[in-house]
């Protein structure tokens, strides 16, 4: 059976690479490439037939954990391995968090980088030895991130609590703007704020902060 799968990397000579790759394997092709998180999402939405897909971490826009926890929220049944020159810990901390179910750094050879793919579809953990050897070492003591976060305490004002608190129920800004009785670009000006305080890039970082701290 033919696996579809996706290659998403902001960088198309690296895209090239992996699919020279992989073109030694009848069984694998590639249905889209995108070179950022929301590209991405957007060619899902038109071909929900991907089985996995090979993810970049740093990209212009969404990056890869970002896109990571979207995707694994819309579609929990894609499979999705980090494949990434990054093997620090929090980033590999960050990539676990967010839904992946394998990383890799972009050295793999061809025959592991499939070996990789058809572990993963099979249900596994395909990881990089050396990236495998820091994810125990993960468990086996906590990342110092996650005890400066759970140290850490952030203000927010009542006014951002409320905003975030709806937001946190999937509400748009013009109804939290309506239920707050405040202007639409208020909220936007208080989501910003919740942003650098709670030191994230998307509302789903936020909220998933703001859970773990016990903000909201």
């Amino acid at each position: 059976m033919n696996t579809r799968i996706a290659i998403v990397d902001d960088n198309n000579f690296l895209i090239k690479s992996v699919k020279d790759k992989l073109s030694f394997y009848s069984d694998i092709s590639i249905a889209f490439t995108a070179n950022e998180g929301y590209q991405c999402l957007e060619r899902l939405s038109h071909d929900m037939r991907i089985k996995l897909i090979l993810m970049d971490i740093e990209m212009p826009r969404l990056n890869g954990i970002e896109a990571t926890a979207q995707i694994k929220q819309k579609y929990p049944q894609i499979k999705i391995i980090m494949l990434t020159v990054f093997d620090d810990d929090e980033n590999i901390f960050k990539a676990i968090q967010s839904g992946a179910d394998g990383y890799l750094l972009k050295e793999t050879s061809s025959p592991e980088l499939y070996s990789a793919i058809l572990q993963t579809l099979d249900g596994g953990a395909a990881m990089t030895p050396s990236i495998a050897s820091k994810t125990l070492n993960l468990l086996r003591s906590p990342l110092l991130l996650a005890h400066s976060e759970a140290e850490e305490s952030v203000k927010l004002t009542g006014r951002e609590l409320e905003v975030l608190e709806q937001l946190a129920v999937g509400l748009p800004y013009t109804s939290i703007a309506e239920n707050l009785i405040i202007s639409p670009s208020t909220v936007r000006r208080h989501i910003e704020n919740i942003y650098k305080k709670l030191q994230v890039h998307s509302k789903i970082e936020a909220i998933e902060l703001a859970k773990r701290k016990r903000i909201i």
